[in-house]
């Protein structure tokens, strides 16, 4: 395995950052740690790019331990913080040749690791790197992180902040760097970016709750999701929690997501107790589960 950590534990002080979680990943995969805020992702993140000590366990990249041989771990990581961290006050074309020159190489050396990146920020490589749109940033600091040729790459957060659109090209980006076979750790408190890793931990207060394919994690959440609207949403989800049959529901955008403690559900029976209860317009469809909907389950079981 190329990354690989065992029983990582850290805490500040009596908060428990990360409770002695353990995982791996593979050459050209990308691995992806779901979660929210909060939740662990940095701490752990921090770990393996060799900026934090862990109060225990131990981490490995190509074999090398993040604590004893941080030296050379941090040649064979790129490492991305969740914050824009290059220089504001430099241009794009200057943050690169910085970065290069600070592992001995030049960007004229490795062009070809960042070309299809570059290109798309190249028309403002004058431009101050605090000016860009937060895009842009990204994919700047992506630049940044690959131009000395690392094997591993340790993205935090990367589309947090930016919009739908460069959410997806910075996406295509990270699927273009795993054909090329750079393992590739990414945070995110997206669920739906989930699909696009090859494997996904989902994190929560330290803990991982499972780490497995995304197929795979779906396939554990075993019952059915049913899809419910009414004129009176607030109040449907108050009545939906006092239904007898009801596992769990909670708002999933404009609707809620119900799950039911039978096998089978009754769609007919659900809408007649909703009906008693005086809604209207009432709306009742059954769905395939999401992560979020297993992230939602193992959440209420821990």
């Amino acid at each position: 395995m190329i990354v690989r950590a065992e029983n990582i534990g850290k805490s500040y002080g009596s908060v428990k950052a990360l409770n002695n979680i353990s995982f791996e990943a593979g050459e050209g995969e990308i691995f992806g740690f779901i979660g929210p805020d909060g939740a662990g992702k940095t701490t752990a993140f921090r770990i393996l790019a060799s900026l934090l000590i862990p109060d225990n366990g131990r981490a490995f990249i190509k074999g090398f331990d993040v604590v004893n041989d941080y030296r050379k771990v941090r040649t064979l990581i790129g490492y991305m913080p969740g914050q824009f961290s290059l220089y504001s006050d430099l241009t794009v074309e200057e943050n690169l040749d910085f970065f290069a020159a600070v592992f001995g190489t030049s960007v004229e050396q490795n062009y070809h690791l960042i070309r299809d990146i570059y290109e798309q920020i190249e028309p403002f490589r004058t431009r101050l790197a605090g000016r860009l749109s937060g895009g842009m940033k990204q994919k700047l600091a992506l630049s940044c992180a690959l131009i000395h040729q690392p094997d591993v790459l340790i993205l935090d957060e990367p589309t947090t902040g930016v919009d739908a659109v460069s959410r997806r090209e910075f996406w295509d980006l990270l699927l273009g760097l795993k054909k090329r076979g750079i393992t590739i750790l990414v945070s995110t408190p997206y669920m739906d970016e989930a699909s696009m890793c090859d494997r996904v931990a989902l994190v929560q207060n330290g803990n991982i709750l499972i780490n497995n394919t995304p197929a795979n994690v779906i396939k554990n959440f075993g019952n059915k999701i049913i899809t419910l609207r009414s004129s009176d949403m607030y109040r449907l989800l108050t009545d939906m929690r006092n239904y007898q049959h009801t596992s769990e529901v909670y708002a999933f955008g404009a609707s809620l997501h119900y799950s039911d403690k039978r096998t089978e559900p009754d769609l007919n029976d659900i809408r007649k107790y909703l009906e008693l209860k005086r809604h209207e317009d009432i709306s009742i469809d059954e769905s395939e589960p999401g992560i979020e909907d297993v992230f939602m389950k193992l959440m209420k079981k821990n």
